[in-house]
């Protein structure tokens, strides 16, 4: 771990245990939606002051909360959250890739649709595979991308050792790929076949939930 890595963990720590109070946790969520005097939370909170200082000093050691003086009346104190408080409270950037891999089983519905959801929010080059190919893309995966207007990679199913690199970051999006291959480094999304049940309903579960993991996961890679 690097200087500037340690530092970002270490203010990250920081946050956390501030926000472990559940009094602090409940100021945050107020500050929120707008500043506040020391008086008015103090109301709002039914807490003593000297408490009450204690939660506020520990917010602003922390990073989350800053004071500042009232324009209309200069005894008078407003406390708001700091700019871009929140933002260390989850992981940053933490792998590299110069490629990420998509494998499911079947290479037609699952690892199909990451891939095109991928493309929309990352630079990081991406691609699919199967263990054992089909033939052709799921109808209902295509339907699901069309009804999200996501346009799928003009590419059929494919063999994983055809097409997977030793450099890759391998993601597997179901269970039968992720026990099938060996330990590779990259994750496991366990996420359920939509052909079991090939209905509408069960693409459209799969395609939210892979659409949500890669949300989480493009701001965690950066470029090899």
């Amino acid at each position: 771990m690097n200087i500037e890595a340690a530092d970002g963990f270490r203010a990250r720590v920081a946050k956390h245990a501030a926000l472990a109070d559940p009094a602090r946790l409940r100021i945050v969520d107020l500050l929120t939606l707008g500043d506040f005097s020391p008086t008015e939370l103090q109301a709002g909170l039914g807490m003593p002051s000297n408490l009450l200082s204690h939660h506020l000093r520990t917010l602003e050691e922390a990073g989350l909360a800053t004071r500042h003086r009232s324009e209309a009346d200069r005894r008078r104190s407003y406390i708001r959250l700091a700019p871009g408080a929140l933002e260390g409270l989850v992981p940053g950037a933490e792998h590299e890739a110069r490629r990420v891999l998509f494998v499911c089983t079947r290479n037609s519905a699952r690892s199909q649709l990451a891939v095109a959801l991928w493309r929309q929010v990352s630079e990081i080059p991406s691609t699919s595979a199967g263990t054992h190919p089909a033939d052709r893309i799921a109808a209902g995966a295509i339907d699901v991308a069309r009804r999200h207007g996501v346009a799928l990679a003009d590419l059929p199913p494919r063999r994983l050792d055809e097409v997977a690199d030793d450099e890759d970051f391998v993601v597997t999006v179901c269970d039968n790929a992720h026990e099938e291959i060996p330990k590779v480094g990259g994750i496991h999304w366990s996420i359920p076949d939509p052909l079991r049940l090939n209905t509408e309903d069960a693409f459209e579960g799969a395609f939210a939930d892979i659409a949500r993991r890669i949300g989480d996961l493009a701001p965690r890679l950066h470029a090899a």
